[in-house]
């Protein structure tokens, strides 16, 4: 279609994938809309120290939606486990042993096997590979992630913009419509007036200001002009809000809400049928709009 738009779309997925040291290193992310930017990062146990690192990086790309960032680790080798002797606990069994001995003449008779069997003698220590040694490879496939995802967004906003312009388009048209039919309406509420007022007039205790408020509101309603004008405004806003470089959501939002109003306040002044019409049409359109609208960052 030619045109220029920088929305982005809420819902998304990417993916980021590096491999180090035989450690592969998987990051997922999924997105959908959400008022505001919402996190849920999900890693294995002992890794959650880097968080706050892949949560600054998510925030530089994404401004608002629910994201879920799912990092997995795979080919880590297990932790080493080393054994050391508790010296101290030993030396003591050892001297109790002679004491029992010196003063009751019971031999120790300690074994290896008993050493073995007694777990509080013994540090069991885990040396696990340093998570800090994989914090660039880790971040590097949240970036790759948001790369992938950052251009799905991109797509999936471009799409919701077609379809949005294609609807802007025909609100257009029904506004043009509605505008060829505004005299019609001035006379048929002209016309109704003037049969008010005939009623009236037989009447010689009808109050004259009565006469004047009810022929002001009746000229008001005959008047859509100001609505249609103030539509055909927010359409142009609409469309220049598209191409605004950062979060538009809200914004579309706040224009289609005033759309809205208009389109209530024509329908409610123009009792013609063929006004009508295209006030149905016109809140049938900004309906969907505004469900596609929810999507948009």
């Amino acid at each position: 279609m030619g045109m220029i738009t920088n929305a982005v779309s809420m819902t998304g997925y990417g993916r980021g994938e590096i491999e180090r040291d035989g450690v592969r290193i998987v990051t997922e992310i999924r997105t959908m809309n959400h008022r505001f930017l919402d996190m849920v990062i999900r890693m294995p146990n002992g890794w959650m120290v880097l968080e706050d690192l892949i949560r600054k990086k998510v925030q530089q790309a994404i401004r608002r939606g629910r994201a879920d960032i799912f990092v997995t680790i795979e080919g880590m080798k297990p932790p080493e486990r080393k054994a050391e002797v508790d010296w101290n606990l030993l030396e003591s069994f050892i001297s109790a042993g002679k004491t029992l001995k010196e003063k009751w003449g019971i031999a120790p008779g300690l074994t290896m096997a008993d050493l073995i069997n007694k777990p509080e003698l013994w540090l069991i220590e885990e040396v696990k590979p340093s998570v800090e040694e994989y914090e660039e490879s880790v971040l590097a496939s949240v970036e790759m992630a948001l790369t992938s995802l950052k251009k799905m967004r991109r797509q999936e906003g471009i799409h919701l913009s077609r379809d949005l312009m294609k609807r802007v388009d025909r609100l257009d048209e029904y506004v043009g419509e509605m505008e060829e039919l505004a005299p019609e309406v001035s006379r048929h509420v002209g016309n109704k007036l003037r049969k008010r007022l005939e009623e009236w007039l037989g009447h010689s205790d009808i109050d004259p200001d009565r006469i004047l408020t009810e022929a002001a509101i009746w000229a008001e309603k005959a008047d859509i002009t100001e609505e249609l004008t103030r539509l055909k405004s927010h359409l142009d806003q609409f469309r220049h809000t598209l191409e605004i470089e950062e979060p538009i959501g809200r914004k579309l939002d706040f224009l289609i809400q005033e759309m809205n109003r208009e389109v209530n306040t024509v329908g409610s002044k123009a009792n013609l049928k063929a006004i009508s019409k295209y006030v149905v049409e016109c809140k049938s359109e900004l309906e969907k709009m505004k469900e596609q609208v929810q999507n948009i960052e």
